[in-house]
């Protein structure tokens, strides 16, 4: 029988069910809340609340906002003639962090793994398409659409999916080039190799 009271059982409950926090790492944070002022576990939860009622995606690139659209997208001083697509809102960040792109973002929310059950429709991958359809009819081309994803055969298959779709619009489709290590998420590449993929991206 465990020696820690109901309350403390269930809160090791639900933080085990966070990504990267097993049973040991979520009874000992846990205990590390015990240890805190009330007011610092108020605010936590308040902050955890706040992150559900006032965060949506943005309804043109998907990414997490508390404005629609976001203020990226609304953003007239960045390059619109540009968009580079992420699996992600962390790979997003991870290219913001370079300070070397200042093109638009598409967040595609994944990748393609028809053994996962997830296709184009489970993705924002349509809603690419049409963003770019838009963005001609509109007299403000997308010129150029950066495959920024990982190095997955699901990551591979995504991109070689949408540029079979672009291959006939006046869009340059590029690709991340050399840098980055086969096989790892995007989020957790360093600023100097991610520096180095995005100055010699290469067409798809």
């Amino acid at each position: 029988m465990s020696k820690h009271p109901p309350q403390i059982l269930e809160l090791i409950d639900r933080l085990a069910r966070l990504p990267g926090l097993g049973t040991k790492s979520a009874t000992r944070l846990a205990l590390y809340f015990l240890t805190r002022d009330i007011e610092e576990i108020r605010g936590l939860a308040e902050a955890l609340m706040a992150v559900k009622t006032d965060i949506r995606f943005c309804s043109v690139c998907h990414n997490y906002t508390q404005s629609d659209p976001c203020p990226m997208c609304s953003d007239l001083e960045r390059d619109h003639s540009k968009i580079c697509v992420v699996e992600t809102p962390a790979d997003m960040l991870a290219i913001e962090g370079s300070g070397l792109y200042r093109g638009l973002y598409h967040v595609l929310g994944g990748v393609l793994s028809p053994l996962s059950g997830i296709g184009p429709g489970e993705l924002h991958i349509s809603d690419l398409f049409e963003r770019i359809q838009k963005a001609a009819e509109a007299g403000q081309p997308v010129e150029e659409v950066l495959l920024a994803t990982g190095s997955s055969s699901e990551a591979e298959s995504t991109c070689v999916y949408i540029s079979g779709h672009l291959r006939d619009k006046a869009v340059t489709v590029t690709r991340l080039a050399r840098g980055l290590p086969l096989g790892v998420d995007l989020e957790y590449v360093d600023g100097g190799t991610l520096k180095q993929a995005l100055e010699f991206r290469r067409q798809a």
